[in-house]
């Protein structure tokens, strides 16, 4: 993450001393010390000691559950468990985005951080939230990394468990698997949303089964005031139930990147290893235009790969033509 993006992250942060994103904080200012960005380092720590001393008197508290406490419901048939954790040192969350999603999704961060105080005035933080765009643009990545800057834990829902052959019972494990969350502050990801959201009227030919699971889960969104964050992701916003969206609080969407993000991208896929002047990543990043996230990020590991592969002490012009080339089809 480079200087201006973490100042600006720093300065959009509120808490006390205590609360999980100021602690998250502090482990980026270690880590930038060891990396020799001292300057940086001390910059970041006089905005956090600010805003530490300015909330001193309001101190929202995060109340984080255990994640052993939670046991993850099942479907009755089978004991499959109806969603996965994922620990959270292996969630991802260093993301190149544009300015206007990223202060989306601070805002959402902000509002989850302030919500008792929201409640005093008699407001609520956005709990229910949509990310939408073309696959591989950082929809799943983006709960993610809520749930690491808010220091929750993540639970990403199993479709193959809870969509089930037997009437009615995809209904009850959607049921069960709200219930056991209502207490429990996590961030719970429903990606491909599409898979269970589609809407009504396109599926004629599914006996009556997709039609109750959506009017299920159309109740379930509209009662959900639970102590986590739902996340759901679509590749195909076009073919949710509209009455679905009317059930979020925001709706977000992911982009692909612009030629300004996919330098970045470029910069940070690159920055173990050496280029050569040859490069010109803004003539390489106008290449790129119209590529997800997920292609670029692919296209300067392939490159890295053989550079490394064939014990070159550099990426050459070559092995990144090599790889854009070879991966101009897989974005068609």
């Amino acid at each position: 993450m480079n200087q201006a993006l973490l100042t600006r992250l720093f300065k959009s942060i509120e808490g006390s001393e205590n609360t999980p994103l100021i602690r998250v904080a502090f482990s980026i200012i270690e880590e930038e010390k060891r990396k020799g960005h001292i300057k940086l380092a001390d910059r970041l720590n006089t905005i956090l000691k600010e805003t530490i001393s300015r909330d001193e008197d309001l101190k929202p508290s995060l109340k984080i559950a255990k994640t052993d406490t939670y046991k993850v419901p099942v479907d009755r048939r089978y004991k499959l468990p109806l969603a996965t954790h994922i620990e959270h040192e292996s969630l991802r969350h260093e993301m190149v985005l544009t300015p206007d999603v990223e202060n989306k999704i601070l805002r959402i961060e902000k509002e989850y951080l302030a919500r008792e105080r929201l409640a005093h005035h008699g407001l609520k933080p956005r709990k229910k939230i949509l990310f939408y765009g073309s696959s591989g643009c950082g929809k799943s990545m983006g709960a993610e990394r809520l749930a690491w800057d808010l220091g929750l834990p993540f639970y990403k829902v199993r479709f193959d468990s809870i969509i089930s052959s037997y009437l009615g019972e995809s209904a009850s494990n959607l049921q069960n698997l709200f219930d056991s969350i209502e207490d429990f502050p996590c961030v719970l990801l429903l990606d491909e949303f599409d898979i269970i959201g589609k809407q009504r009227d396109i599926s004629s030919n599914d006996v009556g089964e997709i039609h109750r699971i959506v009017n299920i889960l159309l109740g379930l969104l509209e009662e959900y005031d639970g102590e986590g964050i739902l996340i759901a992701t679509t590749n195909l916003e076009g073919t949710l139930d509209k009455a679905l969206f009317r059930r979020f609080d925001d709706f977000i969407e992911l982009p692909k990147p612009s030629e300004k993000e996919i330098i970045e991208l470029l910069k940070t896929s690159f920055s173990a290893l050496k280029l050569s002047n040859k490069i010109d990543l803004n003539t390489y990043s106008n290449k790129m235009v119209g590529m997800s996230y997920a292609i670029v990020v692919k296209i300067a590991n392939d490159a890295a790969k053989k550079a490394v592969i064939n014990s070159k002490k550099e990426i050459s012009v070559e092995d990144l033509d090599n790889a854009l080339e070879e991966n101009k089809a897989i974005n068609r």
